[in-house]
């Protein structure tokens, strides 16, 4: 079965059981067959309720780019206090190995009151501020002062949320976001999913308001590219490491690396049917 036909045969199955309570946040919710009001679900993705297996501290408990890697397909739940889960497969990443690495916060074993998150336990959310106004989310790996930068999503669920969420971060009027802007950026996503710093050092395998599902089709190695980090200025053989990475030919990704692709793509091997 092609592959868009059968995302679309899952959603439909997701939204025929669907229980998510409404809610009078949302001005203009969709509302389902048997009356209930339930957010936008994406087109592009099917998920499950949180029957799906939470992740566990096994799954965070690995060296960083292994995380990084590992983090690509899966899926971070947000629950807000109206009781309405948000939905997004995580198709972007950023490796910071602490230590070596001049571009992490904990270069050189640094530990402060703001990145104490980076040396706890795998798993733990490390939220930060830039430009005094946006924040970004960051996931503890295996590594003294090590963690994961989760930098794009795909939305799936509660996307007339997420929209409402972004517009309010946004000044002036402008016109409505489309899916793939949603959460195609560090920042973006914080804002999309209400990620801000009372979300620092929070547990991902014991908080009730976020945490990760399984991903329903997780990548293989031709489908993720490995390329330099973003924004992180001159900071030597560091700026160069292949330390990004993200789910080839997805639209949700916040940079593409064409050169790396076309590469990639010369070295695939030509089918003889």
């Amino acid at each position: 079965m092609p592959r868009k036909r059968k995302l679309l045969v899952q959603l439909s199955a997701l939204q025929s059981n669907s229980s998510i309570p409404p809610s009078d946040a949302l001005k203009n919710p969709t509302t389902t067959p048997d009356g209930n009001s339930s957010p936008k679900s994406s087109k592009y993705f099917a998920t499950e309720k949180k029957q799906s297996s939470q992740l566990e501290a096994d799954f965070f408990n690995q060296p960083c780019i292994s995380l990084a890697k590992s983090f690509l397909g899966q899926i971070l739940v947000r629950k807000l206090p109206d009781g309405r889960e948000l939905w997004g497969r995580i198709v972007e990443t950023e490796a910071y190995l602490g230590g070596e690495d001049e571009a992490s916060h904990s270069k050189g074993g640094k530990q402060t009151q703001r990145n104490a998150a980076m040396f706890m336990k795998p798993g733990t959310l490390y939220v930060y501020q830039i430009y005094g106004i946006y924040f970004c989310v960051n996931v503890s790996s295996q590594g003294e002062g090590a963690a994961v930068l989760l930098r794009s999503l795909e939305p799936l669920q509660g996307l007339d949320v997420m929209r409402e969420m972004r517009s309010a971060s946004r000044k002036g009027p402008a016109k409505p976001l489309k899916d793939w802007q949603l959460c195609n950026g560090p920042s973006k996503l914080c804002q999309a999913f209400g990620i801000d710093k009372a979300f620092d050092q929070r547990d991902l395998t014991r908080d009730a308001a976020i945490w990760m599902v399984p991903g329903q089709e997780l990548p293989g190695e031709q489908d993720v590219v490995a390329t330099t980090r973003i924004g992180i200025g001159n900071r030597g053989e560091w700026s160069q490491k292949p330390l990004r990475f993200y789910l080839r030919g997805n639209k949700f990704v916040s940079v593409v690396d064409k050169k790396m692709e076309r590469e990639m793509a010369a070295m695939e091997p030509i089918s003889c049917s």
